[in-house]
C-alpha cells in the first residue's frame, strides 16, 4: 500500500521551472510519507506531475513507482515498452513512439493473475510481477472502463501523454481514499488532505459548511465532501478525467436491485464461496500477513479461513487482539457491550492452536495522547478514542507485520447493527446511528447553533442519500426500508469505518485488507432478503450458517459486541481535565463556538448525560474527546 499525489494543468508548463515543481512533488509525497516508507519517486512533464511513496508488499524490487510505459507502433505491431533512464537520457528501442503512460497507484489487486493472463494472450510482455504493471497495461489495452473489472482496493492516477489526459480511479466501495481540488485550472490530488495542502496554491480553509459536517454528521462526512472548503473526495465506484476541456467524473460501478431467487441452502453456499474466495485472494503478498482477531464472528471467520490456508502452505498466521489496561477490573456489561472479547479470543486459540497470537493493551494515558495523533492521521476529528486506540494498536502490529486482515464491513452488508432490526431505529426519520441530535448541539453556543442549522443539514443529507437508493419494484414496505438502511450503511457508516481503518493503519505503515469489502459480496448480499440474513431471528444468521463448522459454538452464537473501549474511570478524569483546560483558555479556537456554562456542567457528569450519539460507542466521554479533537484540529489549521 502506498501514498499518491500530483497535479495537472494545461495553462502552465511545469518543466519551465522543473526544480520548483519537483520540489513540490517531493513535499506532497513527504506529507503522506508515513503511508509508504520503503521508496519514493516523481514524474514531471509539461502539464502534469505525479509522486509516489511506497509500502513494498508485492514485487519488492520491481514494483517501483511512478511506473512508465511507452506504446509504440513497429511495422504495424503495437508494443508496450518499459521506460528506463540511462545517465538522465530516456532510452527506447527503435520505432515510432505513439504514446507514453505513467501511473501512481495505492492499493492491492486481487484478480491480478486473471487479468495478466488475458493481457499476455493479447501480446503484452511483463517485466515485473507487480499488480501495478497489470493495472497500467490493462488501462492501455481496455481503456478507462476497465476499472469495473478490477477486484481490489485502490486509488490511482494514470497520465496519458499523447492525449494529455489525467485519469483518477477509486475502488468500488471506497476502501482507499483519493482527495482532489481544482484551483485556477490546476487539478491537485492526493491520498490524504495533507498532500494537497503541501501544494503552494492549496490552503486549508474551514468555513461554515465545514462545521456543518463536523458537528452535524461527524465523525462521518457527506460522500464526496472533503470538509475543508473546495476539497472533494472522488466517490467510490467512480473515475474522473481531467483534460484541457475540464474535469468530469464517471460512475463505473453501482449496486443493482433485482429479485433474489436462490434457495436458502444455495445462498449459504454462495456466501461461503464468496467470503472464502475473498480471504484467499487477499492472502497474496510477498511479506507475511497477520489478522486482527477480536473474538467476534467476523474476524474469527477471517482468521479461521486464513489460518487454515496458510498452514497448508507451511506458515503460521500471526493474530492480534486489542483491549485496555484496567478493563479486567473496570469493565461493566451494558446493552451495547454485553461482554469482553478476551474469553472468545481464548476459545478461538484453543480450537486453532497453530495461530501465533499476541494480546495487546492500551493505557488510558496513551489513549488520550493519541487523540491528537489520530487527528493528524485523518486531517479531521474522528471517532475520538475509538480512532485513537486503533491508531495505537496499528502501530504495535506494524512492528511485526506489514499486512493485516480485518473484519470490517460485515455488519453493514449482512445486517448486524441494531438499526436493521430494532423498529424505532429502523424507521427513524434520519441516520439511525446518529438519532440524538441534541447531543450534537447541547454544548454549542446558541448563536453558533442557530447559524449552522445542523438538524436541517443532517436531514437534507439523509434525504439526498435516499434519493440514490436503487429501488426494487414490488418490494414490501418493510423490505424497501431495509434496503434504504442498507444503502445508508454502505454509503455512510461503512465509509466512516473504512476511513478510520485506512488512516490508522497507513499512518503506521501497515496495510489493512478488508475481505468483507469485496464488491462481489456486497453485490450478492444487496439482494438477499432479510429473512435469509436474519435466519430464524438470529442476527447475521446467514453468515453464521455459512461458517458454522469453523467456529467454536459459543463464539458462533455470540451476540454482536462492538470494538472495545476503556471503562477505566481515570480516562474520563483525564478527558475532563483536558477539556476544562481548553474552555478555561480564552485563546482556545473552539471556545467561541461553545456554551461555556453548559460545557462546565457537562464535564462534571459526562457519563450520565449522553447516550450514544454516533453508532453504539460514542457517548459522554467520547463527546468530550471529540471536542478536544475539534479544538486541536482548529488550531492546527489556523482557524
Amino acid at each position: 500500500m502506498c501514498g499518491i499525489a500530483g497535479f495537472c494543468g494545461f495553462g502552465v508548463d511545469f518543466q519551465r521551472d522543473a526544480e520548483k515543481w519537483n520540489r513540490v512533488l517531493v513535499n506532497m509525497r513527504e506529507a503522506v510519507g508515513r503511508r509508504g516508507p520503503d521508496g519514493a519517486g516523481e514524474y514531471l512533464k509539461s502539464h502534469v506531475g505525479l509522486s509516489h511513496t511506497r509500502l513494498a508488499v508485492r514485487d519488492i524490487d520491481g514494483g517501483v513507482q511512478p511506473m512508465i510505459r511507452e506504446v509504440r507502433e513497429v511495422r504495424g505491431v503495437r508494443e508496450v515498452t518499459e521506460v528506463t533512464e540511462v545517465r538522465g537520457v530516456r532510452s527506447v528501442k527503435d520505432g515510432e513512439v505513439s504514446g507514453e503512460y505513467a501511473i501512481v497507484y495505492n492499493g492491492e489487486l486481487y484478480n491480478s493473475d486473471e487479468l495478466k493472463a488475458e493481457l499476455v494472450r493479447a501480446g503484452y510482455d511483463f517485466v515485473t510481477t507487480s499488480d501495478t504493471e497489470v493495472i497500467l497495461n490493462a488501462f492501455i489495452h481496455y481503456g478507462a472502463g476497465f476499472a469495473a473489472r478490477l477486484n481490489g482496493i485502490f486509488a490511482f492516477a494514470v497520465w496519458e501523454q499523447d492525449r494529455e489526459r489525467l485519469y483518477l480511479f477509486r475502488d468500488h466501495l471506497g476502501v482507499k481514499p483519493l482527495f482532489y481540488t481544482v484551483k485556477d485550472g490546476v487539478l491537485v490530488f492526493g491520498s490524504e488532505h495533507k498532500a494537497l495542502f503541501a501544494h503552494p496554491d492549496v490552503t486549508p480553509v474551514i468555513d461554515t459548511d465545514s462545521f456543518r459536517e463536523v458537528f452535524g454528521v461527524g465523525p462521518a462526512k457527506t460522500p464526496g465532501n472533503g470538509v475543508f472548503k473546495g476539497i472533494n473526495e472522488l466517490l467510490p465506484g467512480h473515475y474522473a478525467v481531467f483534460s484541457a476541456k475540464g474535469f468530469k467524473t464517471f460512475r463505473y460501478w453501482s449496486l443493482c436491485s433485482r429479485l433474489h431467487t436462490d434457495s436458502y441452502e444455495d445462498t449459504v453456499a454462495n456466501v461461503r464461496f464468496l467470503v472464502t474466495d475473498a480471504i484467499k485472494r487477499q492472502l497474496v503478498s510477498d511479506v507475511p500477513i497477520c489478522s486482527m482477531l477480536s473474538g467476534g464472528v467476523d474476524s474469527s471467520i477471517i482468521t479461521a479461513v486464513a489460518g487454515d490456508l496458510l498452514v497448508q502452505g507451511g506458515f503460521a498466521l500471526n493474530t492480534f487482539s486489542f483491549d485496555f489496561k484496567g478493563n479486567d477490573e473496570h469493565f461493566t456489561a451494558n446493552a451495547f457491550q454485553p461482554e469482553r472479547d478476551r474469553p472468545f479470543v481464548d476459545k478461538m486459540l484453543a480450537q486453532y492452536p497453530l495461530l501465533n497470537h499476541t494480546y495487546l493493551e492500551c493505557a488510558e494515558e496513551d489513549l488520550i495522547d493519541y487523540l491528537y495523533l489520530s487527528t493528524d492521521s485523518k486531517d479531521l476529528p474522528g471517532m475520538a478514542d475509538i480512532d485513537a486506540s486503533l491508531l495505537y494498536f496499528c502501530g504495535v502490529v506494524g512492528r511485526h507485520n506489514k499486512v493485516a486482515l480485518t473484519g470490517e464491513c460485515a455488519d453493514e452488508i449482512f445486517g448486524g447493527y441494531p438499526w436493521f432490526y430494532r423498529e424505532e431505529l429502523l424507521n427513524a426519520d434520519g441516520f439511525p446511528w446518529s438519532k440524538d441530535m441534541e447531543a450534537r448541539t447541547m454544548l454549542l453556543s446558541p448563536d453558533f447553533r442557530n447559524e449552522l442549522k445542523l438538524e436541517e443539514h443532517s436531514r437534507e443529507r439523509y434525504r439526498e442519500s435516499l434519493r440514490g437508493v436503487p429501488a426494487l419494484q414490488g418490494e414490501t414496505v418493510e423490505e424497501a426500508r431495509r434496503r434504504e438502511v442498507a444503502y445508508l450503511n454502505i454509503q455512510w457508516f461503512m465509509q466512516t469505518l473504512l476511513t478510520r481503518m485506512d488512516r490508522a493503519s497507513m499512518y503506521m505503515g501497515l496495510e489493512a485488507r478488508v475481505p468483507f469489502a469485496d464488491y462481489r459480496i456486497a453485490e450478492y448480499l444487496w439482494n438477499v432478503p432479510w429473512g435469509y440474513k436474519c435466519r430464524n431471528g438470529v442476527v447475521k444468521g446467514l453468515l453464521r450458517d455459512a461458517f458454522r463448522e469453523l467456529l467454536p459454538p459459543e463464539l458462533l452464537n455470540r451476540k454482536k459486541s462492538p470494538y472495545p473501549k476503556t471503562y477505566n474511570p481515570n480516562y474520563t478524569r483525564l478527558l475532563s481535565q483536558r477539556l476544562l483546560d481548553i474552555v478555561n483558555n480564552p485563546s482556545s479556537p473552539i471556545v467561541p463556538l461553545l456554551d461555556r456554562e453548559r460545557v462546565l456542567a457537562f464535564i462534571k457528569t459526562p457519563q450520565t448525560q449522553v447516550r450514544p450519539w454516533f453508532g453504539q460507542l460514542m457517548a459522554g466521554p467520547q463527546l468530550m474527546a471529540y471536542l478536544i479533537q475539534v479544538n486541536y484540529w482548529l488550531g492546527k489549521y489556523n482557524y
